[in-house]
């Protein structure tokens, strides 16, 4: 749900020529007291660069310009807010505070904007702008609470000027907004742009890729792992911990194990922390995974530099950077990007020349932790609306599986489609029809003697549809001869079964290679 609010409209305003800067006690308290910045009864200009609130007082940083065409800089403080560009003609009456004797400089460039110019923003330009300042007006009886704030402009033609706005609730300062242009003096707030988070996704998504590697190859060297003397029993612990919880083919046969691999697949570390779950109760595979990176940390030789592998893969500290820096490029992004290829290819590290073991180790555990992220964010690129109007929801994730001695990635995604809700405002809403919802599974996986399996799967109101694809024919060949056994199952679990097929190769990659059953029902 998309939130809006309605900006109160202000009073119109007479050009900055006729309105004289009032500032209270006409004083700009200076930060540090300086002696003799302007001689006694003379004047200089200052240009505000940039303004800061603290509580109910605002800092300025100011240029000023002296009669002997010298420049330096002072901070001050003020009452009142005075916008980015402001010009200013100042006095010194004392050692730690400057006076404003005129008012504003003619500049419609840098005045505070109180009104919108609809020739130059048509009705329903997207404003960007960032709050500099949040002040509660003086309520009036009878009348709701006001608040003003003075918002940066970061795009348009006025980008750089700043808008005086009066709102019904505060803004907080240093927030990021986008708005729309209702008319002169009305904007409505419309969330962050889509847009914008999927380019901040999609950077994120491409620098992660850069850096993982597949899990299997971690595991393999965790199997083998020799005794050693860098090898505390805190490590051995940790190691032993993240074994021990990787599921075998077993337990994935069954409902309730392939839930709790799902559950503790990595994928879902953070919202169990956001819920206040304690993840070392029950395994989790990035959290093992990031537990052993922080036993093998440690023991590491003085001067490697591997930290900064570990500092990449923290996701916290570099979306919210992303998300700025992607403020101002609304305008170039186009068309949606394509969802990311699945499966993940498979990519292993080698051991570079002069590491040491535990070095070794430790790039493999950054890597992997990078590979799950890859696929956390992959979800996060593929979730959301499509051009018809449909949720799309997508989980994609990958959980190392036990085959005997082997490990074996088994890579899973779930997309879940919602028809939208329709308006029916004759009926009541509990007699509407449950929304339809269409499931698919997409499964990869390389097991030996069948080698790499592909298997596309998508279920709507009791209704199953299948692909599979073998890359070996003597495997696809064999799939073949059993799908009529695979059928008769199905339907004996109380489904309907409808195209059930096996092709030697890969899946054709593109947007139109998936089944496109959709919301249509072939029995109606």
């Amino acid at each position: 749900m998309t939130g809006e609010m309605n900006i109160l409209p202000l009073p119109p305003t007479t050009p900055a020529i006729s309105r004289p800067l009032v500032v209270s006690g006409d004083l700009l308290k200076l930060l540090t007291p300086m002696e003799g910045l302007i001689s006694v009864g003379q004047t200089a200009k200052a240009e505000v660069l940039s303004l800061k609130q603290t509580d109910q007082t605002f800092q300025l940083l100011l240029k000023v310009t002296l009669d002997n065409g010298r420049q330096t800089t002072v901070q001050a403080t003020s009452a009142q807010p005075l916008p980015q560009g402001t010009s200013l003609a100042i006095t010194q009456p004392s050692a730690g505070n400057l006076a404003v004797t005129v008012q504003q400089a003619i500049a419609s460039s840098v005045a505070t904007l109180t009104r919108i110019d609809t020739a130059q923003l048509p009705v329903g330009t997207l404003l960007q702008g960032k709050v500099l300042t949040s002040q509660v007006m003086p309520q009036v009886p009878g009348q709701p609470t006001v608040f003003r704030s003075m918002v940066s402009l970061l795009n348009t033609a006025l980008s750089g000027s700043t808008l005086s706005i009066d709102s019904p609730t505060p803004l907080r300062i240093g927030t990021l907004l986008s708005a729309l242009v209702q008319d002169t003096q009305t904007l409505k707030f419309v969330p962050l742009s889509s847009r914008q988070e999927q380019l901040a996704v999609t950077q994120q998504l491409v620098s992660q890729q850069s850096r993982q590697g597949s899990l299997d190859g971690l595991l393999k060297v965790l199997q083998n792992l020799p005794p050693s003397d860098q090898t505390s029993s805190a490590l051995r612990a940790a190691v032993d911990k993240l074994l021990a919880g990787l599921p075998d083919v077993q337990q994935l046969s069954t409902p309730k194990g392939l839930a709790q691999a799902l559950a503790n697949s990595g994928l879902f570390l953070e919202a169990k922390l956001l819920t206040g779950q304690n993840p070392t109760l029950t395994p989790d595979m990035k959290g093992d995974l990031l537990k052993l990176i922080a036993q093998l940390t440690p023991g590491l030789p003085a001067n490697t530099n591997l930290n900064a592998i570990i500092a990449a893969n923290t996701l916290a500290q570099t979306l919210p950077s992303f998300v700025r820096s992607a403020l101002g490029m609304l305008g170039q992004v186009s068309a949606k990007p394509l969802p990311t290829s699945f499966p993940l290819p498979e990519r292993l590290l080698q051991s570079q020349d002069g590491e040491g073991d535990l070095e070794h180790l430790l790039r493999l555990a950054a890597a992997a932790v990078s590979r799950l992220q890859s696929h956390q964010l992959s979800s996060l690129e593929q979730t959301g609306l499509t051009d018809d109007g449909r949720l799309l929801s997508t989980w994609q994730l990958e959980i190392p599986m036990r085959n005997l001695q082997d490990i074996v990635p088994l890579q899973v995604k779930f997309q879940r489609e919602e028809a939208p809700e329709k308006e029916q405002p004759h009926e009541r809403r509990d007699e509407h029809e449950p929304k339809q919802q269409l499931w698919r599974v997409d499964l990869a996986f390389d097991m030996e003697p069948l080698g790499p399996l592909q298997i596309q799967a998508q279920l709507i109101k009791g209704s199953l549809s299948s692909q599979l694809w073998a890359e070996r024919p003597y495997t696809a060949s064999l799939i073949e001869s059993n799908l009529a056994g695979l059928r008769e199952r199905l339907l004996a679990s109380g489904l309907n079964v409808g195209d059930l097929d096996c092709h030697l190769g890969t899946p054709p990659q593109g947007p139109q290679t998936r089944l496109e059953q959709r919301w249509v029902d072939e029995t109606a």
